[in-house]
């Protein structure tokens, strides 16, 4: 992995002004590393995509931009997010420029537990197989490990395990055991299936039963990472809004999505806007981490947002963000992608841990950014401004055309595909 410098501040005064060219310059200034992957010559070639997948015929590219201001744990960091969507880049870097003056976001990971699942099935009594399993803890724990040693080696390996029992299910009574299983710097899905197949026949012998599914659980609920910030009232004034205006705007906000799921749905997507853009960006299963973030999200039976905000005694406005988050460093494409690489330089992060920290971080900026716009001047303010440049360019409008197309639709407030080909052409005939 490359070993980008770490900026002295990721504070970056006027970053989005800039022109692309001048922006990559100064990131490659900030971290004294070329950074190919990300903004270089050097990124996913065709010839590695297709040794990645199958039926390879090309690369799929996505925007990837650079979210500023932020501090995380005392460290300042500069966050690559791959997104196509306008204004997450922007909302989450503001977020960040608002949350260091309160000395910015302070978060922390669980270690790399994973939980791999064996499905048990034509048992006898289960009660009796699950007490043979929980008695051979010691014994089942040791072929684990023996079924990954390389995992062992780097620190991880099988920590423990549980029963559970099902008498009613549709396919029959049936047992579900449960591998804990540290991955350490690995997202660690295929260390964890691998070992289950390694323990499926132990499993079979203790029991008298058949396994049948053997794969690892996306519900990472052993593997939190969770992120807190506050704010003051002062901090969140602007234009018309008064500071407590402000504040109690995004409570209410977020009440709403705590009382009603179809709320809650939109509410968590914000969330995720931000938690996938870096989990893309860093080559991790971004499908995973949302499977994970909305069942963790049901787990009371009931679908909740996954943020918490308050006001705390001294009115300061206070936000709390926790979500499963299996990440990896090293592994998968991860390991193989030129801009993944980059991207983990970039943040100087070498540890899993390290990554959900930041990961949570952002989502829980994002989310501010979200609840911030909808309790003030409406979601769609900013967001249909850089709209307006979208479609402009989908007109086939580029160089000066896009400012000027987007600028006229932004000011007539007919911010359409059909307006932007309008003025383009009349552009053209001018």
């Amino acid at each position: 992995m490359n070993s980008a410098k770490q900026p002295s501040s990721s504070r970056i005064p006027n970053f989005h002004t800039l022109g692309l060219e001048e922006r990559q310059s100064r990131l490659v200034e900030a971290t004294g590393h070329a950074l190919d992957g990300l903004v270089g010559s050097k990124g996913l070639d065709p010839s590695l995509a297709d040794s990645m997948i199958e039926n390879v015929v090309g690369i799929h590219a996505l925007p990837l931009g650079i979210a500023t201001n932020f501090i995380i744990n005392g460290r300042e960091v500069l966050v690559p997010m791959a997104i196509e969507e306008p204004s997450v880049v922007a909302g989450a870097s503001f977020m960040a420029k608002l949350v260091r003056e309160s000395g910015g976001f302070v978060a922390e990971a669980d270690p790399s537990h994973m939980i791999g699942q064996i499905q048990v099935l034509d048992l006898e009594d289960l009660h009796v197989a699950e007490t043979v399993l929980l008695e051979a803890r010691a014994q089942i724990l040791a072929a684990a490990d023996e079924a990954g040693p390389m995992m062992v080696v780097v620190g991880g390996g099988a920590r423990a395990i549980e029963v559970r029992t099902f008498p009613d299910s549709p396919a029959g009574p049936m047992l579900g055991f449960y591998l804990i299983y540290d991955t350490v710097d690995a997202m660690g899905a295929n260390s964890v299936n691998t070992v289950l197949e390694g323990i499926a026949p132990l499993i079979e012998a203790l029991t008298g039963g058949r396994t049948h599914l053997r794969i690892l659980s996306n519900l990472a609920d052993r593997r939190l990472a969770k992120a807190t910030c506050s704010l003051s009232p002062a901090t969140l004034a602007f234009a018309e809004f008064r500071g407590e205006n402000v504040r109690e705007g995004v409570v209410e906000a977020w009440a709403f999505a705590a009382v009603d799921p179809y709320r809650a749905a939109t509410h968590n997507k914000g969330i995720m806007n931000g938690v996938d853009a870096v989990v893309i960006a860093t080559g991790n299963d971004w499908r995973a981490v949302e499977a994970g973030a909305h069942s963790y999200a049901a787990r009371k039976g009931k679908y909740e947002p996954l943020s918490r905000w308050w006001v705390d005694e001294s009115g300061t406005l206070q936000g709390e963000l926790e979500l499963p988050l299996a990440l990896g460093t090293v592994g998968g494409a991860t390991g193989v992608h030129p801009g993944a690489r980059d991207a983990l330089a970039l943040m100087g992060v070498k540890k899993a841990q390290e990554l959900a920290e930041i990961v949570v971080s952002v989502g829980l900026a994002q989310n501010l950014a979200a609840l911030r716009a909808l309790a003030t001047e409406g979601i769609q303010s900013g967001h249909m401004g850089l709209h307006a440049y979208q479609l402009a360019m989908a007109a086939g409008a580029r160089g000066g055309e896009i400012e000027a197309v987007a600028g006229a639709m932004i000011e007539e407030d007919n911010i359409l595909l059909e307006r932007a080909e309008e003025l383009l052409n009349k552009l053209s005939d001018e």
